[in-house]
């Protein structure tokens, strides 16, 4: 599964680094980290990254294969 994750801002490099599986871009005032999600346990992880890191998500959808 391919996910796309968009949150509110622009990360730092420090930041999307935490993302390390995912790749990131900027656009329109938000940073839209994307990429493989192994399973549901891997994107709740993602999610509570995202919350404990402050970020707020705005969206999040699977991707297409």
């Amino acid at each position: 599964m391919r996910y796309e994750i968009r949150v509110e801002g622009h990360l730092s490099e420090t930041l999307a680094s935490t993302f390390q599986e995912l790749d990131h871009v900027v656009m329109a005032g938000q940073t839209v980290l994307y990429g493989p999600v192994v399973d549901e346990a891997h994107l709740y992880g993602l999610l509570a990254r995202c919350r404990s890191l402050g970020l707020r998500v705005v969206e999040m959808r699977q991707l297409p294969e």
